[in-house]
């Protein structure tokens, strides 16, 4: 079987490579992102392999299915970018990788939490120049705080599990509110009391068309002045105009974001010799109290490890006609 990986890292390949080494696989890498483009780069392979931010959409899929391949596997846990319907009416079955390591991007979480907070960054780069003064690194406890937690997926599971340990009260939303969370004293709640009442606020859901712009001018209205916001999701859960207007006033008093909505062509890339075009990434990194990393919070060695292992047993089982557990349905 030929499986040909757009958007890859050189990590990508050393993880890929080694756990290849037991299903024997062809394994041809792209750094290249998919999209209606660099689609014309294949040749004859049997299956694709893509990441969050290569296009999976109609005419794509439809490229795909002209060059008879019809298995793409995606190597993460969202799909907002993949065309579901148009995937089920071409016959070409999509995988993913469901769930690889929720303790990475959870303790990411945390760690972004954490450097806002005790102002940790700011903290490194004064120490380097030799200034020991603390003026301006003042945080405040977690515990005691309230922490609002949207999505208790498996990551917001661990996620909340962290900030109990904390001390702190944890407040979810979840369309799906899970009993055993109750049990362990996790507060279920609407969107607007959590809004109204968190301190912090961690975005943990899928990015869909009932969660885009999740947060927006509307709902930034609702919370507590000062509020830290961190996601680590999806990039368009949140209008990052409007965020910028909250930080601007003070409404927001800290953003983390490990994921942004135009990161597709900045992130994963180094431009660091180049002038960045996107106005809107240069303007939220100017401030002080925003933190932004790029799409860190699954690379751990666990993660990466559970990535390539379950993506390959995926095009294993695929590959001997066998039905597939990590299938994608149009229903999602």
């Amino acid at each position: 079987m030929k499986v040909v990986f757009f958007s890859t890292q050189p990590y990508d390949k050393s993880f890929f490579d080694r756990h290849n080494e037991r299903f024997g696989f062809t394994l041809e890498y792209y750094e290249t992102a998919l999209n209606e483009k660099t689609v014309n780069l294949l040749g004859h392979t049997d299956a694709v392999c893509v990441f969050v931010n290569d296009q999976v959409n109609r005419n794509v899929l439809e490229q795909l299915s002209k060059k008879n391949i019809n298995i793409v596997a995606l190597r993460c846990a969202g799909f907002n970018n993949v065309d579901l319907h148009a995937a089920k009416a071409l016959n070409i079955t999509l995988v993913r990788v469901p769930a690889y390591s929720p303790y990475a991007v959870a303790e990411h979480t945390v760690a972004m939490i954490m450097t806002l907070n005790r102002k940790i960054h700011k903290a490194y780069n004064r120490v380097r120049e030799q200034n020991f003064s603390l003026n301006g690194l003042l945080g405040f406890d977690l515990n005691g705080k309230t922490v609002g937690i949207i999505g208790t997926g498996t990551i917001g599971q661990v996620f909340s599990q962290i900030m109990t340990g904390f001390g702190c009260r944890v407040l979810a939303y979840d369309i799906h509110p899970d009993p055993k969370l109750s049990a362990r004293g996790v507060q279920y709640a609407s969107l607007q009391e959590l809004f109204a009442q968190a301190d912090i606020i961690s975005l943990h859901c899928p990015l869909n068309d009932s969660t885009r712009y999740l947060i927006n001018k509307e709902t930034i209205a609702l919370m507590k002045n000062g509020v830290m916001l961190i996601n680590t999701s999806r990039g368009a859960l949140i209008d990052t105009r409007a965020v910028i207007h909250a930080l601007k006033s003070g409404k927001i008093g800290s953003l983390g974001i490990d994921v942004y909505e135009q990161e597709e062509h900045i992130f994963f890339h180094d431009l660091s010799d180049q002038i960045v075009k996107d106005d809107t990434i240069m303007r939220l990194s100017s401030f002080p109290n925003a933190l932004i990393t790029s799409h860190q919070g699954f690379f751990t060695h666990e993660a990466l490890t559970q990535i390539a292992s379950t993506t390959l047993i995926n095009l294993k089982q695929l590959n001997e006609g066998k039905r597939c557990g990590n299938e994608i349905t149009s229903q999602g």
